[in-house]
């Protein structure tokens, strides 16, 4: 059973939520969704409403949905989905249907696709979108470290909803 909640009553510690949870996004465009794995992000305060910041290679198929949607999920599991969160990290969705072979119940509300094995969903509004780039980089070493030309797109999403497990 799924209970609302606001963000303000989220308990979960946001490092362990994306660092080692890790985070499902998914995003809905003309009748189909594609979902990926994200373990880099961020949660907090930006202009005045609660917000994550999620970090998508322009090379991975789920930011095709993204881009042309105003709305995504951000979906956390329990450690018992960890093989399957490696999987949506891994495979293509252009390969094949993620979301059917992983044998999630898929939902929809308001444009938006969520499942209902995860433990928390958060239901998020598109705010502003800006690829890295590598003259910004302070910390040379973490742009050498992860990036060779195909730096993240930054996407800053509004936390419009919270569903938990009750």
């Amino acid at each position: 059973m799924k209970k609302e909640i606001s963000p303000l009553e989220l308990k979960d510690n946001v490092f362990q939520l994306i660092g080692k949870d890790w985070l499902l996004l998914c995003a809905e465009y003309g009748g189909k969704a594609n979902a990926m794995t994200a373990s880099w992000g961020a949660m907090g305060v930006m202009w005045a409403k609660n917000t994550a910041f999620v970090f998508i290679r322009p090379t991975r198929y789920t930011k095709e949905f993204v881009d042309k949607s105003d709305h995504l999920t951000i979906s956390v599991f329990g450690e018992d989905r960890r093989k399957m969160m490696n999987y949506f990290g891994t495979v293509s969705g252009r390969d094949e249907d993620k979301i059917a072979k992983a044998g999630l119940t898929v939902r929809h509300e308001n444009g938006c696709t969520y499942f209902d094995e995860a433990r928390v969903t958060m239901f998020c509004r598109k705010m502003y979108a800006q690829p890295l780039e590598q003259k910004f980089f302070f910390d040379k070493e973490a742009d050498a470290k992860w990036y060779e030309g195909d730096y993240h797109t930054m996407y800053v999403v509004e936390i419009e909803k919270v569903l938990v497990e009750e």
